[in-house]
């Protein structure tokens, strides 16, 4: 029973903004392909798991900063096997005809990648009901809702790519590095907050106040600013003509 529950906690919070985004889909996609991208997104958490282990050892036996690890080795890992299996399974389907839709897979595959990575949070430690339901609600609003836009953002500049075929090298840079950026100092933050808290009795206490504070509001910045980004994306590429060709 308590599987099930990793299971049911660990999706929830992807299932939730799934069905947020599918619904500002005007020409809704075939469900068939929804859940296939999003499987897709959650078997490359594998794959992402290893590479980025090997990543960390290889780092470290070169003595490079943690920092270098947290954007190549982490963000850019991730968000490059996220792109990988829209470019592989979407960019060529005839189904693709229309601008939103580059956005919209990134997007589902983000919340598939998402969702294996709660559940294998949730497998790793020995969480009560109340802890699992508190994990999942920061990570709705927090690394999920992170994903979804460093992929959104991905797919945005994808979308345009198609429009502009001759700037179609340069709108991809922009936007994965968009993606990786965001993704990194989303984790750096969140790095600097732990290290900032100090666990003393069973009682959480903020060591380093100011560190704590500035990390918080850059880490909710980096949200509010992605989301923003999105919004606009998203309803500037609905006024868009149906033209996407396959590449």
């Amino acid at each position: 029973m308590s599987y099930i529950i990793f299971l049911i906690f660990g999706l929830l919070p992807s299932i939730i903004w799934l069905l947020f985004f599918l619904k500002k889909d005007v020409h809704p996609e075939p469900k068939r392909q929804v859940v296939k991208i999003f499987l897709w997104g959650i078997l490359i958490t594998l794959p992402a798991i290893f590479i980025e282990r090997g990543m960390f050892d290889a780092f470290e036996k070169l003595n490079l900063p943690y920092f270098f690890y947290i954007f190549f080795g982490i963000a850019g890992v991730e968000e490059i096997l996220k792109y990988l299996v829209i470019r592989d399974k979407v960019l060529n389907n005839p189904e693709f005809d229309e601008p939103l839709d580059a956005m919209l897979y990134m997007i589902i595959a983000a919340l598939g990648f998402a969702g294996l990575e709660n559940i294998l949070i949730l497998f790793s430690s020995p969480f009560n009901f109340f802890e699992m339901l508190f994990i999942s609600i920061l990570r709705f609003i927090g690394a999920v809702f992170l994903h979804t836009l460093c992929s959104g953002s991905l797919g945005y500049f994808l979308s345009l790519s198609f429009f502009e075929a001759r700037n179609r090298t340069k709108l991809f840079i922009a936007g994965i590095l968009i993606a990786v950026i965001s993704h990194g100092f989303f984790n750096l933050s969140v790095t600097k907050i732990e290290e900032s808290i100090i666990v003393e009795k069973n009682l959480i206490v903020i060591g380093d106040q100011k560190t704590f504070v500035f990390f918080t509001f850059f880490l909710i910045a980096i949200l509010i600013g992605l989301a923003i980004f999105v919004s606009l994306g998203f309803n500037k590429l609905k006024k868009m003509k149906s033209i996407c060709l396959p590449r």
